[in-house]
């Protein structure tokens, strides 16, 4: 879409900041490892699973529209949750 945003997330000190966003159809993620150790995003759902490296992003574009739960893989108490709409 012409009008997509990116919206930035920290990880960090086990955690992702913000930890609920808003979003749009189109628009990408894109949580940025600020930590030493990798971390993943992964859906609750396993409709998708983002590795992010240390000192690295890992990106993805939201292709629907729903409330997603998320967490990472091998730090399960890091979660977070995207509310995605229609434009």
């Amino acid at each position: 879409p012409a009008h997509a945003e990116v919206i930035k997330v920290t990880v960090g000190k086990l955690d992702y900041a913000p930890t609920q966003i808003t979003a749009h159809v189109g628009d990408t993620i894109e949580w940025t490892n600020t930590d030493f150790i990798a971390h993943t995003a992964t859906a609750r759902n396993k409709a998708w699973d983002v590795m992010i490296l240390p000192n690295k992003t890992g990106k993805l574009v939201l292709s629907k529209a729903g409330e997603i739960d998320y967490y990472c893989r091998f730090h399960p108490t890091m979660a977070g949750h995207i509310s995605v709409t229609e434009k």
